[in-house]
């Protein structure tokens, strides 16, 4: 049952790039975040408890989240990058938030976090001068940094977790979620236009109207629910290294519905990474 329930919800993250390449096709990147939390947090605070903790970790946790890693992310992809590769590279959140770790809650910067880093940095460089051929997918430098940026705010978000400790991770995601559109209707409103945001309203299209609702209610409640439970149930110890799939059904969903073919330097830039990251999550384990 575990390892059933959590490649089940891996598999919806995973596909959650392809959703969202989709949805930046007609609705604006910043607009389509906006919309993504007016929907996880509306209606289901009915229906969820807030959690004990204070109003200022829920908003700065709902910003960062909210406005730095799916600001960055979905506008990423509006401008190049590919579902695929931005599901590998959006796990630089885990050496960020080891970094930030170290300055922030004096935690130790081990020697498998180093080799992790160092051998995951490679395949981002590799990744980020390697150029697309008889198209094949590439990855923008300007998508690149903005999919790291969106790593950091993920990685600053995870800080801010484990300074609040043990709580309803459902609960926190929707009651959060109420921090993260104002200030991205504002961004969208600046940046992205108060025609292309009306544009966008007026001619919700099937595929724009189901990307919300994955995104709202499959990669957010549902999946974050069934995750909380299994945290509750086996531990986070048990659960936590099930997230390493998250890329491999981003890269295999990209694949297969979006025809993504890599090219053979972008597979190893890929592998780099993930090596990495394996690296990062169970040196210390060896």
């Amino acid at each position: 049952m575990l390892v059933a329930t959590a490649l089940l919800v891996t598999a919806i993250w995973g596909f959650n790039f392809v959703i969202i390449e989709l949805g930046v096709r007609e609705v604006p990147p910043l607009f389509l975040v906006c919309l993504r939390f007016v929907f996880s947090a509306f209606p289901a605070l009915l229906f969820v408890k807030k959690p004990a903790i204070s109003w200022i970790y829920l908003a700065l946790y709902g910003v960062l989240i909210g406005v730095g890693e799916f600001g960055f992310l979905f506008t990423a992809m509006k401008i190049g990058a590919p579902a695929g590769l931005s599901s590998v590279v959006l796990q630089s959140q885990a050496f960020f938030t080891a970094l930030l770790a170290v300055v922030f809650l004096g935690e130790k910067f081990r020697w498998n976090h180093a080799v992790g880093l160092l051998v995951a940095g490679a395949g981002l460089v590799l990744m980020g001068v390697l150029h697309s051929s008889n198209g094949e997918v590439s990855m923008p430098w300007l998508a690149l940094v903005f999919i790291l940026l969106a790593g950091l705010a993920w990685a600053a978000a995870n800080i801010v977790a484990r300074k609040i400790g043990p709580v309803d991770a459902l609960g926190l995601m929707v009651w959060s979620s109420l921090f993260s559109p104002v200030p991205l209707l504002a961004l969208s409103w600046f940046f992205e236009g108060q025609d292309a945001i009306w544009q966008a309203l007026t001619h919700l299209s099937m595929l724009s109207l189901g990307s919300i609702a994955y995104l709202a209610v499959l990669s957010t409640l549902v999946a974050y629910g069934l995750w909380n439970a299994l945290i509750a149930q086996r531990g986070a110890s048990a659960v936590a290294p099930f997230s390493l799939m998250v890329p491999v059904f981003g890269l295999t969903s990209a694949w297969l519905l979006l025809g993504q073919s890599l090219t053979l330097g972008h597979a190893l830039a890929a592998v780099l990474i993930l090596g990495g990251l394996v690296v990062h999550v169970f040196g210390n384990k060896a």
